[in-house]
């Protein structure tokens, strides 16, 4: 019993939310936003929670993308304030930024918004509450139920980080192997450079009759 509350407790703080508070300032729309990179796998389940202060009309336009580093956007948000939820499924591994510009409209008065940013993947952003509810679950069997989804998670992570290694290690031994086989061509052509030039300076010598 023990030992399965301490599971319990490692499981639920490996599940807990990655929140952040942070600020940004208002600024001229030509400057880079504010970002913040975290990694899915294909197919995960991503729900990122944003909070906000301020309100519209109040000098500055706050605005969010999500965008992942091979080009899939999936929220682009103008001029909110308050609360939002964003909820998408990974169409590829890759890092996605979570992306803020706070548009200063207002001249010269210094204005920011606080964020409040959850980010929520795999079997931590489920609606387990929704879950129990519908399959009459006990709290062990939730707990239990918590405990399977992020170890297949932890699988396929795995599998994941297995096949991609693979890919390099293959990748690397590619590039050698053209390495070697250029170096050899390199050698070659050296060699039949260096005896034609011979050939050229015996046959010249002979014409010459210097030898």
């Amino acid at each position: 019993m023990r030992f399965y509350s301490v599971i319990v407790c490692l499981v639920s703080f490996v599940l807990s939310v990655r929140a952040l508070h942070f600020e940004v300032e208002a600024v001229e729309a030509t400057r880079a936003p504010t970002c913040i990179r975290d990694f899915v796998t294909e197919g995960q389940l991503v729900v990122v929670s944003v909070h906000s202060s301020g309100s519209s009309g109040d000098g500055q336009k706050l605005n969010m993308f999500i965008r992942d580093s091979v080009g899939n956007e999936y929220r682009n948000k103008k001029d909110f304030a308050g609360d939002l939820r964003v909820a998408f499924t990974a169409h590829a591994s890759a890092a996605f930024d979570v992306c803020f510009q706070n548009v200063l409209v207002r001249k010269g008065k210094s204005l920011s918004r606080e964020i409040e940013l959850d980010i929520e993947a795999g079997s931590a952003a489920r609606d387990w509450n929704a879950i129990q509810a519908a399959e009459k679950l006990k709290p062990v069997e939730l707990e239990l139920r918590k405990i399977e989804e992020l170890t297949d998670e932890i699988v396929g992570e795995l599998e994941y980080l297995k096949a991609r290694e693979e890919r390099l290690r293959d990748t690397n031994e590619s590039t050698n192997r053209r390495v070697r086989n250029f170096s050899v061509a390199i050698i070659i052509a050296l060699i039949a450079l260096g005896a034609w030039q011979l050939t050229y300076l015996r046959n010249y010598f002979k014409a010459k009759h210097i030898i």
